[in-house]
């Protein structure tokens, strides 16, 4: 089931925004309303957001004018009638999202995916009136949709498998981030963050001032927003709406708190002035984090939700910087028990049949941060962490090469696939890990990681079963040595390739000053480990480092053909790379990086090669003279002698000042400031 017109019905806030995000990634898409000139409103709307990036420097005039072209506004159904997704966004009225799904039904292919954004209703309360209850699902995005990432997915009882793979996959397709949800009133996110927004009322109610309310909550869950102030934002009628249907559906403790109504009938804000009152900051923090901790241990033990979609849910969504489950991690079973008994206890409520469980082993929650899905004989491995980029830790490594074995032991996976969840492949390594390691003294740590990582990505690259890279997005520093270990990469226009460590004071550590010089030569390679320049689609498959460029809605098939012809990458034809590139590379293979850093040789390659050799005086030193030498060696074609090196320079290069000013300068967002040492 291909989707490649796309309808949102409704050109409001949450429609238009829908539309926006669909059109920015390429997709055309009817913005339909009432009436021609409420979805012309819709798009003047999206028009005036997208000119206001303009100004910020996100789009171009172009980009602007391309993705306006993709977007058709109309007053008339008919318009709609071969569309492939239709996604409604009216207003919360089941009534009228029925009657807007009865006159499609009538209008639709009926092969046609039928999706409602609702926050408030089941799924299946709208996919009773359609004549093709199979392709009914929820797609709810969160505001603003065109910028936050998080959708969930949401199918229910009748819902077809295909409807449901065709419409998760076209949410990665446009760059968001999918978490799968049962059919439950308030699906995932909104079931555990309306109560938190209702108890902030409650404990107003009781006495805790709102200005000292906001205060607590920001400090105790690391926001930037309290929750007064988010419904300010967002809008107070929402939360009241939101908290009547979860109390008429799961009872008085998620029932709308008594000001609620009154402030909504006021028409104004809640007044965030005062001075707060640190004192009240712990039980405030106690109470907050309790609803939320009850809510989603009942949340996944009534299977609605994994413990890692109720998490990414709270970070990509809410942007929280710890989900619930890791925040329950964080504070042991012990200070657990007591946030959730003081909850049960106040609101007359069970213990949830998980946590009784996790008391029992004594054990913290395991969170699973790489998963194995089995499929027709393919197993896909996708790192799971599209908060951080899927950015590579020891656990992300120890839990892939769990996950690998799995599938390479499994007699009914003839060939795997990698891949990463949400915007990026895997961008980089944890850079915190190694700031944190270093602060500790541990460095040692450090070295094993590398260790580790190198002999995971060494069972990829030589395991007897082919295994591609699904490169949909950044494959930066360890994420481009981990796409290099695979037999082949099949990528997508969005793709890229970089190799940012010398910028930040180190130097591949996972195999990849040896895996991209033995696929592109010292000089090539050199070029882009010394400079970080990045390398987009196009240029992975001229260069060689991709098996196949193709659009997103091939990709599947592209990654099945690539795995029934298992091909290995072999070194490309020097005389198919673009001679510019060539030229540089062929200089920089000869030249030592001293001459360049201090500007003692003489530049024969043109413009190209002045504006490299200036990005490569920006690097730290010391990392440039381990990436020479480290490609000198890889040159000689011996790869275990080639990883030894790296592994072997770990240790001194994470402990020069260089590497602790350049990783610092990613944490704080600012340019380094080498010193060569």
């Amino acid at each position: 089931m291909k989707i490649e017109k796309v309808a949102v019905i409704g050109a409001g806030n949450m429609g238009s925004g829908i539309a926006q995000k669909i059109a920015t990634e390429g997709v055309e898409v009817f913005l339909c309303d009432m009436s021609q000139d409420r979805a012309e409103s819709g798009k003047k709307h999206i028009e005036s957001l997208l000119t206001e990036g303009i100004e910020r420097r996100i789009f171009t005039g172009d980009q602007v004018e391309s993705i306006l072209s993709r977007i058709t506004p109309t007053g008339d159904f008919a318009d709609l009638k071969d569309v492939d997704l239709v996604i409604e966004a009216v207003f919360e009225d089941l009534q009228v999202k029925q009657d807007v799904f009865k006159q499609l039904a009538g209008i639709c292919r009926k092969d046609t995916i039928f999706a409602t954004n609702t926050s408030s209703f089941l799924v299946a309360d709208l996919a009773v009136v359609s004549d093709g209850p199979e392709r009914v699902l929820g797609l709810h995005y969160f505001f603003h949709p065109a910028k936050n990432r998080l959708v969930e997915v949401i199918g229910h009882a009748g819902t077809s498998a295909q409807a449901y793979q065709a419409a998760w996959s076209f949410q990665e397709r446009i760059a968001k981030t999918p978490i799968d949800s049962k059919d439950c009133e308030g699906f995932v996110v909104n079931r555990f963050f309306v109560p938190w927004l209702n108890e902030a009322v409650r404990l107003h109610e009781e006495g805790y001032s709102i200005a000292t309310i906001e205060a607590a909550a920001k400090q105790a869950f690391g926001v930037g927003m309290g929750p007064f102030q988010l419904m300010n934002v967002t809008g107070i009628p929402i939360t009241l709406h939101a908290s009547t249907t979860l109390g008429k559906s799961f009872g008085p403790f998620y029932a709308s708190a008594n000001r609620l109504k009154p402030q909504v009938e006021s028409g104004q804000p809640w007044d965030l002035n005062g001075e707060p009152q640190d004192t009240d900051f712990n039980s405030i923090s106690r109470r907050l984090w309790g609803v939320v901790f009850q809510i989603a241990l009942d949340l996944v033990s009534a299977g609605v939700a994994t413990k890692e979609d109720v998490d990414i849910g709270a970070k990509v969504g809410l942007r929280w910087p710890l989900g619930p489950f890791e925040k329950m991690n964080q504070l042991g079973l012990q200070q657990l028990g007591r946030h959730t008994s003081a909850i049960q206890e106040k609101y007359a409520l069970a213990k949830p049949d998980l946590l009784s469980t996790q008391e029992a082993s004594g054990k913290p929650f395991g969170l699973s941060v790489v998963r194995l899905d089995v499929r027709d004989k393919i197993g896909t491995i996708t790192i799971n962490r599209p908060d951080q980029l899927n950015a590579l830790n020891p656990e992300t490594i120890r839990q892939l090469d769990g996950c690998f074995t799995q599938a390479s032991e499994d007699p009914a996976v003839e060939g795997i696939v990698l891949a990463g969840a949400g915007k990026a492949f895997v961008a980089g390594a944890d850079i915190k890990f190694f700031l944190d390691k270093l602060d500790q003294g541990k460095v040692e740590d450090i070295v094993n990681f590398a260790s580790y990582g190198q002999k995971v990505f060494k069972r990829l690259e030589t395991c007897a079963k082919p295994v591609i890279c699904k490169l949909d997005g950044m494959a930066l520093g360890g994420g481009a040595e981990l796409a290099l270990a695979c037999h082949a990469i099949v990528a997508t226009a969005k793709a890229s390739m970089a190799f940012p460590e010398t910028g930040i004071g180190i130097y591949p550590g996972l195999g990849g000053t040896q895996r991209l010089t033995k696929r592109l030569g010292k000089g090539l390679a050199r070029l882009f480990i010394y400079s970080g320049k990045g390398v987009n689609a196009a240029e992975m498959a001229t260069l060689g480092l991709a098996w196949r460029v193709v659009e997103p809605d091939g990709l599947d098939a592209a990654l099945v053909e690539a795995l029934a012809e298992a091909p290995k990458q072999p070194k490309v034809d020097s005389q198919e790379i673009p001679r510019p590139l060539r030229n540089i590379g062929s200089f920089l293979g000869a030249v030592e990086v001293d001459g360049l850093l201090k500007g003692t040789v003489t530049l024969t390659g043109g413009h190209e090669l002045i504006q490299i050799t200036d990005k490569i005086r920006r690097k730290a030193p010391q990392a440039l003279r381990s990436v020479a030498t480290l490609t000198d060696l890889a040159e000689a074609g011996d790869l275990n002698a080639g990883l030894a090196a790296e592994l072997a320079g770990m240790k001194a290069i994470f402990t020069t000042a260089d590497a602790y000013e350049g990783l610092s300068s990613v944490i704080e967002r600012r340019r380094p400031k080498f010193q060569d040492c």
